[in-house]
């Protein structure tokens, strides 16, 4: 570094302020980009800095996003893969429930969205009021409140509960998909309304 870019960081420094950056330090010294990118490995500088950064770009980024429970279909054709068709079979299957989506895992609900669409809507899209869900423990459900959970339906309610008095109890809801007829590509949106207490 030159004298005069020492002097120039000194006299920055003298007024009790501080470098937070690679960029800072060259705003305040004016060495070369050449020099810069030389040095810059060598910079340490606090952690809370770059979490701040972090944390304000990921901010930024998350209000950015539109509600899912209030896109029009407008806008969800605005994702790529997202046609007129698929617009409308989101916002029917948003009409299903009272309040909406609960979780972004809903979409693998909708029929014909495949996984790379639904990964893109989620880049544009997030849930500022996601609907509430009374999830029911499945070691004491009844075939009646099975029903009501998505994707089950009389059959499957029945053989769940089979099951249950073979096992005496599950362990957790993923044992659900050594059912045979279970739509195993459904797991987590089920998740939504299934747990199972281990509390004894």
């Amino acid at each position: 570094m030159s004298l005069d870019e020492i002097q120039r960081l000194h006299k920055f420094r003298s007024q009790d302020k501080w470098v937070n950056s690679a960029h800072d330090f060259q705003q305040i010294t004016h060495i070369s980009d050449l020099l810069l990118k030389e040095i810059a490995p060598y910079f340490k500088f606090p952690k809370w800095v770059t979490a701040s950064k972090q944390s304000n770009q990921f901010s930024a980024s998350h209000n950015m996003k539109l509600d899912l429970n209030s896109a029009s279909g407008q806008a969800l054709q605005k994702v790529y893969g997202v046609g007129v068709k698929l617009s409308e079979k989101i916002l029917r299957y948003r009409g299903q429930f009272e309040g909406g989506f609960a979780d972004m895992v809903e979409l693998q609900g909708v029929y014909g969205l495949s996984d790379e669409v639904i990964e893109r809507i989620k880049q544009k899209f997030n849930i500022k009021n996601p609907r509430s869900i009374q999830s029911i423990d499945l070691n004491k459900a009844t075939q009646e409140a099975l029903v009501k959970v998505s994707f089950i339906d009389y059959e499957l309610a029945y053989q769940i509960i089979e099951m249950r008095k073979l096992k005496e109890a599950y362990l957790q809801v993923e044992e659900l998909t050594k059912i045979k007829e279970f739509p195993k590509e459904k797991i987590d949106i089920i998740k939504l309304y299934l747990h199972v207490n281990n509390r004894k």
